[in-house]
């Protein structure tokens, strides 16, 4: 799964790497969690970057507060599942970031304390999960909120002696542009959904201070002693 990343890089770079302006200031988080407002570009509107909040609440919830808001959706399994279906069809997204944590269980039995690794490219350049978004409106006051997941998918070499997870990171400008255009089918846009090349990405162990979403400095950062 995906659970934490962080989003680090100069708003300027940000804008000309994917093309779009933000709609509001955005300050670094190094420490991204679900329920959190972060930046994504829609379908949509694929020249303005947004700050939207973390974790799935389909427009077609009648109870918020039991509604689960997952913040990963299975690729595998995507035109299954009602909550995804259509998304997958009509409300694509990129969610940008420059690297993201995984917590790996480091005894044999399974059991203890995990160890935070920080994933990111060789290159350390920012990226694109594939995500999904919708929003839901509140009936008694009009207010739309937009939510959105990040899609998940097997793991690559790197990833897998870490988690049976990761999240989708799209290989190119390329693979990002045909992610949002709404002229491609859903089997082309499946297509996309794979595992990123193991040889472009890179990770260390960082302190468990990444463990708490309460931590957002570049401490969290730093490699583990």
């Amino acid at each position: 799964m995906c659970g934490r990343y962080t989003f680090t890089t100069p708003v300027p770079v940000i804008e000309e790497r994917f093309d779009a302006s933000f709609l509001e200031p955005m300050p670094p988080t190094y420490n991204a969690a679900p329920s959190q407002q972060l930046p994504i570009i829609t379908n949509a509107e694929p020249g303005r970057i947004q700050l939207v909040q973390w974790g799935l609440l389909p427009g077609w919830v009648k109870d918020v507060k039991a509604a689960p808001k997952p913040i990963n959706a299975r690729a595998e399994t995507l035109s299954e599942k009602p909550s995804f279906r259509q998304l997958l069809q009509r409300r694509r997204c990129l969610v940008l970031a420059d690297s993201f944590y995984e917590w790996q269980q480091t005894t044999p039995a399974k059991k203890g304390p995990k160890t935070p690794h920080r994933i990111l490219l060789r290159n350390e350049q920012p990226f694109a999960f594939a995500g999904l978004w919708d929003e839901w409106v509140d009936r008694s006051s009009g207010e739309v909120v937009p939510t959105f997941t990040i899609i998940t998918t097997e793991p690559n070499e790197l990833m897998a002696s870490l988690h049976n997870r990761m999240p989708v990171i799209l290989p190119d400008r390329h693979a990002e542009l045909a992610w949002l255009d709404d002229g491609h089918s859903v089997s082309e846009h499946q297509t996309l959904l794979q595992p990123y090349s193991a040889a472009l990405m890179q990770e260390y162990p960082v302190s468990t201070l990444v463990n708490s979403p309460a931590n957002n400095d570049p401490s969290v950062l730093t490699p583990a002693a």
